[in-house]
């Protein structure tokens, strides 16, 4: 298994954005050291209760300061807000500045608020997203200059300033249950995943259609899905849980739940529409902490609890990256870095070798 430090970046009551800028490249230092495989970020914009990140380019060269081996990426860009052309000028510089430690992750958004502000196109954001994937094995297939022609989009004879250090380009990463999506990422040898919203039962199947036309394609290396939730070690499962519980109810009430069309109930009631009836009552009782333990949607406990607890859950939801949101809530610094801490030391060596797929 592989682990990564996910960061929303949340914002932190008592905090400037500075001081929680500053805050998290302490946490990829730690992690860095710590051997953790991945710090993925998220693109968010207009709303100061919720994430202070709507420049992941920036979170990029930020961590590539503070860190040595961590590979980093946003996961992902939002496509449709971009001329594509931008995203590939950004990771093709972003990769030389993390000397070849780059991640690409693109996703095609589903907050209305943002299209609206950016005139973006809501409509067809699947579809302009998966151009971008297209547009990504096109644009760094060879060093010469090239030309592409889309549904969104027509490029004649372009010349790139800047190629990426990794060749053909960085690994391309697209978080999605979309079954035609899948099948692209799975012919073009793209990584996927998905939050724990959706159920593991539902998601099965959709990732072992995944898997199997993954190895039709014939790919050489595996690939990766990844699975997002909070995580936090304590010294004891009693312990960890009477922590950890605030900074849970915190997290989506307080910051998840003001997001207007992402709050916890509208949320249930568009998984309604669309008949996924179990999603609907994960996102109606995201405050109620033993519903989330008791379903092992959040991991929280001693090291040992923890470690079984996601075993458990990436063979029952077939992933083989676990994407960690440790900093949530109003949690202390001191007990948000002696979770990573013991996560690091105690959790990751236990799930190491172990393989889910």
């Amino acid at each position: 298994m592989k682990f990564a430090h996910f960061s929303h970046v949340w914002n932190k009551p008592g905090m400037t954005a500075a001081q929680r800028y500053a805050q998290l490249w302490r946490e990829l230092a730690l992690c860095d050291e710590l051997g953790y495989d991945y710090g993925f970020c998220v693109e968010h914009h207009f709303n100061p209760r919720e994430s202070w990140m709507p420049t992941p380019s920036i979170y990029c060269a930020g961590a590539a300061a503070h860190t040595r081996r961590l590979r980093i990426g946003p996961m992902g860009y939002i496509v449709p807000l971009y001329d594509p052309l931008r995203i590939l000028e950004e990771a093709a510089v972003l990769d030389n500045v993390l000397d070849g430690r780059f991640e690409l992750g693109l996703i095609s958004g589903i907050t209305p608020l943002y299209f609206q502000h950016y005139q973006a196109d809501f409509e067809n954001r699947r579809a302009r997203a998966n151009e971008a994937v297209t547009l990504v094995e096109t644009a760094f297939a060879g060093d010469e200059p090239f030309s592409f022609d889309g549904p969104f989009h027509h490029y004649e004879n372009v010349q790139l300033s800047v190629l990426p250090l990794q060749r053909p380009h960085p690994p391309l990463w697209v978080q999605s249950r979309d079954q035609d999506t899948l099948e692209l990422l799975a012919r073009v040898g793209a990584h996927t995943g998905y939050l724990f919203f959706l159920p593991r039962e539902d998601a099965v199947p959709r990732y072992r259609e995944y898997l199997r036309r993954w190895q039709e394609a014939g790919h050489a290396h595996k690939p990766n899905i990844s699975y997002w939730t909070l995580v936090y070690v304590g010294e004891t499962d009693e312990a960890a849980v009477a922590q950890a519980a605030p900074h849970v109810v915190h997290a989506f009430s307080r910051v998840f739940g003001s997001i207007g069309t992402g709050t916890p109930q509208s949320l249930a009631n568009n998984f309604r529409r669309r008949g996924e009836h179990s999603a609907a009552e994960i996102a109606e009782r995201l405050t109620d902490v033993d519903y989330l333990l008791s379903r092992n949607l959040v991991f929280i406990g001693s090291a040992e609890t923890v470690a079984r607890r996601i075993r458990e859950a990436a063979s029952d939801g077939l992933f083989n990256t676990l994407n960690c949101e440790f900093n949530f809530g109003t949690m202390d610094e001191s007990d948000l870095m002696e979770s990573m801490r013991r996560f690091g030391t105690q959790v990751q060596p236990a799930l190491r070798d172990y393989e889910p797929f």
